[in-house]
């Protein structure tokens, strides 16, 4: 059974688990909310969300608005997400852009105080956006990034898996997987940290820091690293994905920071 403080504005046609509601925190009607989530006071949960199992959603965070968008005509969209995520104070993500749309995120992320994912975005799971990280419209996130403070993520943008973009950074290009990013765009190591702490067979490892080096440290651009590439006799999973997750790439991928030193690299 529900716990809703006596203040808080519940809408009648909500779907409520067993769940526990703060004072003057508000839930439309129209939002689903899981069991074992925890609402905190103020927090404002919109229509077309639902949340799953086990998730807290601090002071004052926003969840399921209307995206921020000029050409937001009114309709009917969603926000969808998944167990175990916790949104600290005055988090704001905001629902799809058209009618029928989506933003979706995964399970057992940790969204940090104001940070901000728009509408239509792509959070995959066990993924870390830090305090003033700002995810703007249309973004894909893949598992286990780590997106640091103050970040800004142009629209259309994908950062891929275990990935971690330092503070400060604005990135408008893709980021491939596994590797570091700071500054304007600037790919300078691989994530030697994230990798060292994953559960990557050692084989994966060594196969990623061999495609790392023939996209960034080769002198080949693109085209000619991943010819290269495609003359490995056999690649890993992880391997692998890093590889399409280049050859999908739309708006081209980081730069190298040619002036950093990586000697990092090689301990991974």
């Amino acid at each position: 059974m529900a716990k809703i403080h006596p203040t808080a504005i519940v809408g009648k046609k909500a779907e409520l688990g067993e769940v526990e509601v703060g004072p003057y925190a508000i839930i439309e009607d129209g939002a689903s909310i899981g069991s074992g989530t925890i609402v905190l006071a103020h927090a404002y949960i919109c229509s077309g969300t639902t949340i799953g199992k086990d998730c807290e959603v601090h002071m004052g965070a926003v969840i399921g608005h209307v995206p921020q968008h000029l050409h937001f005509k009114g309709g009917k969209s969603f926000l969808k997400i998944g167990d175990r995520n916790i949104f600290r104070e005055y988090t704001s993500i905001h629902r799809g852009l058209e009618e029928g749309s989506a933003t979706v995120i995964g399970n057992d992320n940790f969204f940090m105080g104001f940070s901000h994912v728009a509408h239509d975005c792509r959070i995959g799971n066990n993924i870390v956006l830090c305090n003033g990280a700002l995810v703007a419209g249309h973004i894909e996130v893949e598992d286990s990034a780590f997106i640091s403070g103050n970040v800004t993520l142009h629209q259309f943008v994908r950062i891929g898996t275990l990935a971690m973009i330092g503070g400060l950074a604005r990135v408008n290009k893709d980021v491939v997987p596994y590797t570091l990013i700071e500054g304007d765009s600037e790919a300078c190591s691989l994530n030697v940290v994230g990798l060292k702490r994953s559960t990557l067979g050692e084989d994966a490892k060594a196969q990623i820091k061999k495609i790392y080096r023939l996209l960034y440290r080769s002198g080949l651009n693109v085209s000619q690293a991943l010819a290269e590439i495609s003359k490995f006799e056999k690649l890993a999973p992880e391997a692998a994905h890093m590889v399409e997750f280049v050859k999908r790439s739309e708006r081209g991928i980081c730069k190298h920071r040619k002036t950093v030193a990586e000697s990092s690299a090689e301990d991974i």
